[in-house]
Parts: C-alpha cells; structure tokens; sequence
C-alpha cells in the first residue's frame, strides 16, 4: 500500500500577522491573501514489515528510524527524543501509527525561507495519513490539528493560520478570521493568476531566518498595547484590505502598489526584518527601474522575498538578482483543488 500527496508551498501577498487570534477579530476588516504556488510539499507513504517507522527526509538528507515502543508520551511531548522529527512524529500520533510506515517527505522550500514550507508539509502529511487509514479529510480539522501541533513544536506564541490552507485548496485565497472558525475565499482566475506571474519575482536571499521569533515579538508588543507596533498592525490591515478590494475591483496595478506598502509597513513594524544584502539589491534596483516594490515573505521576515514590477521589466530583474548573487525561485500559480 502506497499513498502520495502533494501540497502547495504558499507566497504571502499582504497580512501576514493578521492571521494571529485574536488579532484577526480586533482589528476591522482583517484579511491574509496569499496564493498557491508550484513549490510543493511533497509526502509518499508506504507499508512496511517494519515495527517502527522510518522516516526519509530530502531536506535533511538524511534517514531515522524509530521503534514503536519509543513512541511514548514522554518522547513525543517532553523530550528531544526524536530531534528533528518531533513535528512528523507527533502528526503521526494523530493518527496512533508508530509501526509498519514508511515516511518520505521534502518541504518544497528552503529552510528558514519564510514561505511556510514546514506547515505545507504538516498538512500535507496530514491529508495522505487520513488516506492511508480511511479517514474523512476535513480542511478545518486538519488545518486546527496541524496548526496546533506546529505550534507546540515551535513554542514561539500563537502560530498563524494562512501557510495550511494553500496546500489543501490551491488558487487565489482570502482568508479571514472570525469568532470560532476561518473563512477562506477562493479568489482565483486565469487573469490574476497570468498578471501576478508577470508582475512578481520571488527570490531566495539566501540568509536563513527565524520569522516566528519576529511575530511573537510584535504579538506580544500589540497586546502591550506599545503604541507603534498598535499603528503599524492597523495600517497593515488597512492596506491588505486595500489590496483585497483591488483584486474583487480588477485594479491590478494598484494591487501591487498596496503589496509593496504592506512591506513598508512590515519594515516599519520589526525593523531589521530586511537583510543588508537584499536592502542593497533593493537599491540597485530602484537605481535601473521606474517602478519596483519589495515585500519580504514570512510574517517576521523569512530569506525570501518578492520584487514586484512591470510585465516588461521582468528580464531585467531576474539579470540584477542573478547579479547580486541571489537565486529567482521560479513559480506558476496553482489552480484551485
């Protein structure tokens, strides 16, 4: 018996960091759009004699092996018994499998790259498990269950919500919180789908970082009511409202202006979210183009970022970043599953 699943590794457009409850029902008209991109998760499932599992890890490069009796709740939860693998080990244990599994997964992203590879990843695991044992896949119990575990993992605060729902539902999304559960909106259409593919480059810096620490620091300062993160959060929404509107209005253009705005914002809200290497790039660029925006990805600032720009300055942008030494990350945009 085999099972394999892909998922989406998401691009954050606007709002990140709104997606923290309760944040996501403070503030008024609270949005996270993000899109779907063919940077996958990937994660293949297989039977086994084995009494334990094996777990194959392409972005470690490296295989574990665990026997069922290590599977105890002092491992799993109040230990670094399984290191690196406690996030897979403990998804797992949702399901009570410890034997006779075969576990193969890569991420889809670089580590620390900001574009929620590890959370694409969960619930992707997440979905093939509920195949291999014959269990309904539920979208908001996998994304709460997943979520939850992550959370625990990182123990950094309360994790957002939007890098799982790209990988179950492709496309375009909207999502919004609310009292109790979250909203998603497919905003999908070959139109949007074709000018953002022409209109933003995603590019890997190459500088791995820690996004989460960034979030529990402006989560922990907007509860401490500390009057500039207060500002920037409302201004972030308000722009990322913005730039929701633009998409429903088909204002294309002034879509990326409000994406490039939320990145000044973010600037604004943790300083230092933008390495020296890439604010040069920046620079550079500003130097040879008539119009360029920069938007980290990741809530606290991961090592990729997108430039956005005109159709035809796209050649131009990928010869400067290659010149700078950084790597474009080419992508399409995945239609909704």
């Amino acid at each position: 018996m085999q099972v394999t699943k892909e998922g989406s590794v998401r691009v954050d457009l606007v709002g990140g960091t709104l997606d923290l409850e309760p944040i996501n029902v403070i503030l008024p008209n609270v949005v996270t759009l993000n899109v779907a991109t063919s940077l996958k998760a990937k994660v293949t499932l297989s039977k086994t004699d084995f009494d334990g599992v094996e777990i194959i890890s392409k972005d470690y490069n490296s295989t574990y092996k665990f026997n069922s009796s290590e599977f105890s709740s002092e491992n799993l939860f109040y230990s670094e018994h399984f290191k690196e693998m406690t996030f897979i080990c403990q998804i797992l244990d949702l399901f009570k499998i410890n034997s006779q599994l075969k576990v193969e997964l890569s991420s889809g992203a670089p580590a620390g790259s900001g574009l929620g590879g590890s959370s694409a990843m969960g619930v992707t695991l997440y979905k093939a498990l509920c195949e291999y044992t014959s269990t309904p896949m539920v979208v908001m119990e996998a994304v709460l269950k997943v979520k939850s575990t992550e959370g625990r993992i990182l123990n950094q605060g309360v994790p957002g919500y939007q890098d799982y729902f790209p990988a179950l539902l492709g496309g375009i999304l909207c999502l919004r919180g609310s009292a109790g559960k979250i909203d998603s909106e497919q905003l999908y259409s070959d139109e949007l789908k074709n000018y953002l593919e022409e209109h933003i480059t995603l590019v890997y810096s190459g500088v791995s970082r820690n996004s989460g620490i960034n979030n529990w620091e402006v989560y922990k300062g907007f509860f401490d009511r500390v009057p500039k993160i207060r500002t920037c959060m409302e201004k972030i929404a308000d722009v990322s409202f913005k730039a929701y509107q633009a998409i429903k209005d088909k204002d294309y253009d002034n879509l990326l202006k409000f994406i490039s705005d939320e990145g000044k914002e973010r600037e604004l809200l943790a300083p230092g979210i933008t390495p020296y290497e890439v604010q040069e790039l920046y620079v550079m660029l500003m130097h040879e183009l008539s119009f360029i925006g920069l938007k980290m990805c990741g809530a606290g600032g991961g090592g990729c970022f997108i430039l956005t720009h005109k159709k035809e300055d796209k050649a131009k942008v990928y010869e400067l970043v290659e010149r700078s030494g950084m790597k474009v990350l080419d992508f399409s945009i995945e239609k909704p599953l």
